[in-house]
């Protein structure tokens, strides 16, 4: 049987993720840019294929969970692979600051609302896990209140898989030298600047802080059910094709079919 590309970047359950320990810059599995470049159009064409059989089919759907410090590539990612799937199947959901509402309930009960129906396919561009990492690294809640999440993440996942939903997360890994040259780019572009905030530094200065949080969400959240992969990111050309093999290996897996037209046999139009 021959491996599948994805499998190089799945955290298998119960493995311990070290974030300083991968590479960043690798490109294992893919030689260079140029020999990437020509694949993307045929994959985006798969990945289009799979979405509307997936759509007609209406048994399953497909959550696509993206993770990255400030800058790792979340909305590259998503405007680069996800842009072409057909918008009534398609959604992205972008998770900030809850509101005071929100706030009222468990911190799952804003996420649930947004998981994907039968035959979609959601992309959270952030998601749950703030509740993990965020809260965490500035300290919003105690321990004793984000530590609990962890099991509480998986349980919810595990009905979302129940239910018919395959739930596929990716963390984005950049290097810290590449969050600061992407940050300089934001500074400096009339059209990037919007999307840089002082915060950011606050954040990067606690860039250990978060490695750790990171490392401790995936190691206690990689299920078989709910996998994470964690993608080099340095380069953005390695990662919208790692990406885009891990989203068509997992629909490919999930083999979504057309629903049978007997019903329509004899059928005259006129």
């Amino acid at each position: 049987m021959t491996k599948l590309d994805s499998e190089r970047w799945r955290v298998r359950p119960r493995a311990t993720v070290d974030l300083a320990h991968v590479d960043p810059r690798s490109t294992d599995g893919m030689a260079s840019k140029d020999k990437a470049a020509p694949l993307l159009p045929d994959l985006h064409a798969s990945l289009r294929g799979l979405q509307e059989r997936l759509f007609a089919e209406h048994r399953q759907s497909l959550l696509v969970v993206l993770q990255a410090i400030d800058a790792g590539g979340k909305d590259g990612t998503i405007k680069h692979l996800f842009c072409g799937l057909n918008p009534a199947g398609a959604q992205v959901v972008s998770f900030r600051a809850p509101s005071e509402d929100e706030l009222a309930h468990d911190f799952l009960w804003r996420v649930h609302l947004r998981t994907p129906g039968k035959g979609e396919v959601v992309v959270f561009n952030r998601s749950h896990y703030e509740d993990v990492l965020v809260v965490r690294v500035h300290e919003l809640v105690p321990e004793d209140v984000w530590r609990p999440r962890y099991e509480l993440i998986n349980q919810f996942e595990a009905n979302l898989a129940a239910a018919g939903t395959r739930v596929v997360k990716v963390f984005l890994h950049i290097s810290k030298d590449e969050q600061a040259e992407r940050f300089r780019d934001r500074i400096d572009d009339p059209t990037k600047c919007w999307k840089f905030r002082a915060g950011d530094l606050d954040d990067r200065a606690r860039w250990d802080d978060y490695q750790v949080a990171f490392g401790e969400a995936i190691t206690r959240t990689s299920t078989e059910q709910a996998p994470w992969y964690v993608v080099p990111a340095d380069h953005k050309w390695y990662r919208n094709w790692a990406v885009s093999r891990i989203v068509i290996e997992t629909l490919e897996a999930m083999d979504p079919r057309y629903p049978p037209c007997d019903d329509l046999k004899g059928v005259v139009v006129r």
